[in-house]
């Protein structure tokens, strides 16, 4: 209740206070101003940052990254939709491309500092000021897994061709009728229909339109191939081939492990693939439905590259273990490189501090988002195991071409 009394005007608390309100509304003010100059990815806007200011970037092996970024450079450019939303930065990479031919490994960081501007990615909409900085970073791997080129008894489940009539469709593309938030079509005649869900696909709906091109020991070791999107694959006469992703019938994606959280079945804390994968053959009853549930279905190609190499991501260059990102390819171009800063796991318990530059190769269905990332860590069962522990806050630092570096275009 009021007290009836008013201030006397000049009163130091008086003045204190107007001060005070003054400045506040001056300092909103400038932040809604400089907030309204950054540029803008999606939901993100980017703040500038001095790189070469980054805990831990000179100490970081910024050759591995620039062998990584020069192998993405040798494939061609795709389109990238963020490009022609207002406010958003040019992400043509030509010109870092061009420059890096020449640099020797000794030159990396130079090569960095002198091409590209670093942007720290914040999301302002977020409530928590935790969350406006920090993003969110999971792992992913390439499993290795028993097989055979026929079905027996032990090798029951196929690993499947592209089909002859799947219409994949690139970020932004749609078709006439068909829901815009798919992925893929199925082509009939001159129309475009929705393509089969995951259980139309075992129960057959595809028909002779694909082949079975290996045959795994069950629906658990597909279910893994297909969320890592490829995998090496030793033979009964042990040869080892890789099968490589060659498309998806473009629905949903449904993580199996968080259905089984979400039902009570396993704990977050602690869930590794192993243990997932192994409640899942545990219960066969229930794990048919629930991988059932998660509607995408990949499809696999033989890849017959070196295979010492890793597995190529979406970019079309061979990944490397650590220095890999799959990104939303509708905000983000293939080659971009971005600052890592959060924490890697340990497979054995305990993390290290994760501080490390990565070039942007790959996608997956997702990983949806500008802060949102899923680093390679390789082949086999201790990347498996970091992989599976990986899903982390870090904070993603976004590295833009410089408009004025050496050979930049005008």
């Amino acid at each position: 209740m009021s007290s009836g009394r008013r201030p006397r005007t000049g009163s130091p608390s008086s003045a204190l206070l107007l001060a005070g309100m003054i400045a506040g509304f001056l300092a909103g003010l400038s932040g809604a101003r400089a907030d309204a100059a950054l540029l803008r990815v999606g939901e993100a806007v980017l703040e500038p940052v001095a790189l070469d200011a980054l805990p831990g970037f000179a100490g970081d092996d910024l050759a591995a990254a620039l062998a990584t970024f020069r192998a993405t450079c040798a494939q061609p450019a795709a389109p990238v939709l963020a490009e022609a939303a207002p406010k958003a930065p040019s992400q043509d990479l030509a010109a870092a491309c061009a420059a890096a031919a020449t640099v020797p490994p000794e030159g990396a960081k130079g090569f960095f500092l002198q091409n590209f501007a670093a942007y720290r990615v914040l999301r302002p909409a977020r409530e928590n000021p935790a969350e406006r900085q920090a993003g969110f970073l999971t792992g992913y791997f390439e499993p290795e897994l028993v097989g055979s080129p026929v079905p027996t008894p032990d090798f029951t489940v196929p690993a499947l061709a592209r089909p002859d009539d799947l219409v994949s469709l690139e970020p932004g593309e749609t078709r006439p009728g068909l829901d815009p938030s798919l992925r893929a079509a199925r082509r009939d005649g001159e129309a475009f229909r929705p393509y089969p869900d995951r259980a139309a696909i075992e129960d057959g709906a595809l028909g002779p339109r694909t082949r079975p091109l290996l045959w795994l020991r069950d629906a658990v070791d597909l279910l893994v191939l297909q969320v890592q999107g490829s995998g090496r694959i030793r033979l009964p006469d042990g040869r080892s081939v890789r099968l490589a992703y060659d498309g998806r019938n473009g629905r949903p994606y449904t993580s199996v492990a968080r259905l089984i959280v979400i039902g009570g079945h396993l704990p977050l804390e602690g869930l590794t693939l192993e243990r997932w994968t192994g409640w899942l053959r545990a219960h066969t009853d229930v794990a048919r439905d629930l991988i059932r549930r998660n509607a995408s279905y990949i499809f696999f190609r033989l890849d017959e590259g070196a295979p010492e190499t890793g597995p190529r991501g979406a970019a079309g260059a061979p990944l490397t273990a650590g220095r890999s990102l799959a990104v939303d390819a509708t905000l983000w171009r293939y080659g971009l490189p971005f600052w890592l800063d959060g924490v890697l796991p340990e497979p054995d318990g305990g993390s290290v501090p994760l501080r490390r530059l990565v070039i942007a190769q790959d996608t997956g269905s997702a990983i949806l988002g500008p802060a949102r990332g899923d680093l390679y860590l390789g082949t086999g069962a201790r990347a498996g195991a970091v992989a599976g522990l990986l899903r982390d806050p870090t904070r993603f630092i976004v590295l833009l071409p410089k408009p004025d570096a050496p050979g930049a275009a005008p």
